[in-house]
């Protein structure tokens, strides 16, 4: 749990953020005192929608105030109500002619109070009509359980609104408006996962709400209340055919709230929000199975939209809103709800929406099922005579070894390139060795030409091994296919003997050179394997282990070097001294060779 804010208090922190807001959309006003962001100009042809509860849940509401979607906006204190007087100020900013409609999530607070200000409303000026719409979509919270209290708002909320607005802008009534906000309400569920809970500004530390670092919790909600079940954390995959089957398993009694028929004729709109904690990158990778999960029940993906909508601060974790579509013969047709959920808006909170159904985005040519293992195919040869291995199964065993060995060592190289770089290096190296384990575990590598093996090394180096580290080791592995070429012929060999491979690691040394400044010292991959390169090539490759040996002081000595290129040159000196870790590249070098060293 991050516990960390960047604030100047709790206390002024809701309405410094509306002032933060009204900088960022001219149009609004903010009433600082009733902390309503509202529309500095009222349509008053036009039913105004408002909507409000807890600030904490950003953009909802107040993002959300814009041409096309909401024309006020409530906010109380993080995750409180906001109290009658301040919802009628919401009403009375945004008085006109045809009426009010007001959008509430369902929780007591935010029901009792709205529904109060309404009442009031309605006696003091029933010449601006008011209506009132709660929706209620969560799906986690069993029928028999919250028969009393009804189901959480979440965000549904938002589809709720955004669609009601859009018949508005078409110059309906307020009844009108009223009723597909109604409507609407009825066909959406959501459920939420968190990877933890969030903290609030200004608030104690509680180790009560921490999960352990394998647990995800189901059914969380927006105000850091626990969810339905703790479970161990699978795949995305796994985790969303799980989720999205509490909203459209019908056979569920306690939870079939939407009437989904199964019969290859539903039809939805996906809503995938971020909860305030998830990157960007997942995002996108949990909407895509997303969609993939409810294709594979037969169920349309009409609309995908994907991005922060109702946060819980900076919970990291989503949720999964359908809207299910109507069919023939009901109320509304789903062509008109799909029209008015794409309808403009200019609300900072409505970010890019497609105006069509999800794209369907072509295989790639290099899929590893269509051309072999990590896009290693028969393709990839020596062009001259083959160098024969002196014993092929030794090779391997030590190949696999060495794999094997930087794949234990992802946490502790991981662990230094936190401190001295960016942090991928442990996931990277891992990443290429998982691709040489699988090129032999799936028997295409060559067992007769050791040129041609190297390549197909170098081959899947280059495709599963990114940034810096990737490149380093593919070229420096290419040039080793091209150094055992030159040193069979230097010695007149057939044979990728310890000779020859002395003069091919110093030909890929040399190449290596011409693409990077590093030498020792340097604090970088390139120290260990200069120092281990040397060593062995003095030998004519007889001293493998005195070569290790000298790699792994070098890589040790990194320790207290001042870093001249690499990502931790961009480190702070003192900083890293004190941290005394070696160059996480070249401790990535040392257990690859060690790997190698333990199968002899």
């Amino acid at each position: 749990m991050t516990t960390k804010h960047v604030i100047n208090g709790a206390r002024d922190l809701v309405n410094e953020s509306l002032t933060g807001l009204s900088r960022l959309n001219p149009a609004l006003s903010i009433d600082q005192d009733a902390r309503v962001a509202y529309l500095t100009t009222i349509n008053q042809d036009r039913v105004a929608l408002i909507s409000g509860g807890g600030s904490g849940h950003e953009p909802a509401h107040a993002g959300f105030v814009g041409d096309g979607v909401l024309s006020a906006a409530v906010c109380g204190n993080v995750f409180a109500s906001p109290n009658v007087g301040q919802i009628r100020k919401a009403i009375h900013h945004v008085k006109n002619k045809k009426g009010t409609l007001a959008v509430v999530k369902q929780y007591t607070g935010d029901v009792l109070l709205f529904g109060l200000a309404k009442e009031q409303h309605n006696v003091t000026s029933p010449e601006y009509p008011l209506r009132m719409t709660i929706v209620g979509d969560d799906v986690a919270v069993p029928r028999t359980q919250g028969s009393l209290v009804g189901r959480r708002g979440l965000a549904g909320t938002v589809l709720v609104y955004k669609i009601a607005s859009a018949v508005a802008s078409t110059g309906a009534d307020v009844d009108e408006v009223h009723a597909m906000a109604e409507y609407i309400a009825t066909r959406v569920g959501t459920i939420g996962v968190g990877l933890n809970h969030c903290h609030v500004p200004g608030t104690e530390i509680s180790a009560d709400n921490h999960l352990k670092d394998d647990e995800v919790e189901i059914g969380m909600g927006i105000h850091n209340e626990s969810g339905i079940s703790k479970e161990k954390l699978t795949s995305s995959a796994e985790l969303i055919k799980k989720m999205l089957a509490y909203v459209t398993d019908i056979n569920d009694v306690e939870r079939a709230f939407l009437p989904f028929k199964h019969d290859g004729n539903d039809e939805v709109v996906l809503l995938v929000n971020n909860l305030g904690g998830i990157s960007e990158l997942e995002m996108s990778a949990i909407a895509n199975d997303a969609v993939k999960a409810l294709t594979e029940q037969n169920i349309t993906v009409e609309r995908l939209l994907v991005g922060t909508f109702m946060t819980s601060l900076n919970l990291p974790g989503f949720s999964l809103t359908l809207l299910l579509l109507p069919r023939a013969g009901e109320a509304y047709k789903a062509t008109k709800i799909i029209k008015l959920l794409d309808a403009d808006a200019t609300a900072p909170g409505w970010g890019f929406a497609a105006k069509s159904k999800p794209g369907q985005p072509e295989k790639s040519a290099t899929d590893k099922h269509v051309n072999g293992v990590n896009g290693v195919n028969g393709t990839i040869k020596n062009g001259a005579a083959p160098i024969k291995f002196t014993n092929f199964p030794a090779f391997e065993t030590a190949v696999l070894a060495a794999a094997e060995n930087v794949i234990k060592a992802e946490a502790e190289i991981t662990r230094y390139d936190t401190i001295a770089g960016d942090g991928d290096c442990g996931l990277t190296l891992k990443a290429g060795a998982e691709g040489v384990s699988d090129l032999f575990k799936h028997s295409k590598i060559d067992k007769n030409d050791a040129v041609t093996a190297v390549l197909q090394i170098a081959a899947v180096v280059e495709k599963t091994m990114d940034g810096t580290s990737g490149a380093l080791y593919s070229i420096w592995m290419n040039a080793l296919a091209a150094g055992l070429a030159k040193g069979a012929k230097q010695i007149n060999s057939t044979e990728a003997t310890p000779e020859v491979t002395a003069i091919a690691l110093s030909h890929a040394l040399e190449t290596l050179f011409t693409y990077t400044p590093a030498r020792i010292p340097s604090r970088t991959l390139v120290d260990p394997l200069q120092a281990f390169t040397e060593v062995f090539a003095a030998s004519k490759g007889a001293d493998f282990a005195g070569a290790v040996q000298a790699a792994t002081q070098a890589a040790e000595k990194t320790k207290d070097m001042v870093a001249k290129v690499g990502r931790a040159a961009y480190v702070g000196r003192e900083e890293l001294q004190k941290a005394q870790v070696p160059d996480p590249g070249a401790w990535g070098v040392v257990k690859l060779l060690q790997g190698l060293q333990s199968s002899k």
